[in-house]
């Protein structure tokens, strides 16, 4: 694809100023709004994951537009935003599907877009991702879908695969559900077992698109409930794409919020739910009223 350029080995990169900036709106926004950077770590540990000054268009549809952002490590963070602004971009660009027309993604210090195939093809063994329906093969039952990652990148023997893959089922309560289809797994199942097979490489880095979609309020809550309870003993960087206030609320410990492809505020959760930012307030509380309108 044109617009996926690579950086150039040979360019400098623009320093970023790694105290908390100021951005105004870009030429062309409707609406008069300082964007605030998580960039200054408010969480006091190290960033997982940076995007540095992140421009990304596809034609002309500017679709981020100088994003910064800082997602800190061992932290369950979440990117919040109206639907079409840029979160499930921002989650190719982590993994290198997509490459930034202009700045930089650092994951663990490594840039990658200036990653060669391999280092690449090694960096992303680094994330689980939980796709937004699960995204299980539906040729293959759930032990074999579980077990797909370990054949593909280990040389584990069958027996220590099996052994891990029942593990992770039985973290995600689907302990006797391994010999089942996709087909004929409830919503909520197939989310688990998406989680499930995210986590068999022991990644240091999940990724969870828009994980509550297509559930009920009450498997959301439990997947939440999860996705803590999971954290809480693995660690890691979780990060959550996703639009649903009371998905944040309940387990999110640093949130960043989305809007025309920059950051309007981030910070721990307890702070954002108490911002004075107007959009942010709106947003949070589901209002009609306020700069967030019909686009």
């Amino acid at each position: 694809m044109a617009d996926d350029k690579k950086v150039d080995k040979d360019e400098p990169l623009e320093a970023v100023d790694r105290v908390k900036v100021v951005q105004e709106a870009a030429p062309g926004d409707d609406e008069e709004y300082r964007w605030h950077t998580g960039l200054n770590r408010p969480t006091g540990v190290p960033d997982a994951i940076e995007f540095i000054d992140v421009h990304k268009a596809f034609g002309r549809n500017k679709i981020l537009r100088g994003l910064n952002l800082g997602l800190p490590e061992g932290k369950i963070s979440m990117i919040l935003g109206p639907s079409g602004t840029g979160k499930s971009v921002c989650i190719k660009h982590m993994v290198g599907l997509l490459y930034p027309d202009e700045g930089d993604v650092v994951v663990h210090g490594e840039s990658v877009p200036n990653l060669r195939d391999e280092e690449l093809f090694e960096m992303r063994k680094k994330f689980g991702v939980l796709f937004q329906d699960g995204a299980l093969f539906g040729s293959m039952n759930l032990l074999d879908n579980v077990a797909f990652p370990l054949r593909q990148h280990t040389d584990k023997p069958e027996e220590e695969i099996m052994d891990i893959v029942n593990l992770r089922l039985a973290e995600v309560g689907l302990t006797t559900a391994g010999d089942k289809m996709p087909n004929e797994l409830s919503g909520g199942m197939r989310k688990r077992a998406g989680f499930a097979r995210a986590l068999v490489l022991d990644p240091d880095i999940v990724l969870f698109d828009e994980p509550d979609s297509g559930l009920d309020p009450v498997r959301t809550a439990l997947l939440c409930e999860l996705i803590q309870e999971i954290h809480k003993e693995n660690g890691g960087a979780y990060t959550v794409i996703t639009h649903d206030i009371m998905s944040a609320r309940r387990v999110a410990e640093y949130i960043a919020v989305l809007w025309r492809g920059r950051i309007v505020e981030a910070g721990p959760a307890e702070e954002l739910f108490n911002s004075d930012n107007d959009f942010v307030r709106q947003f949070l509380s589901g209002d009609a009223q306020g700069p967030l309108g019909m686009e």
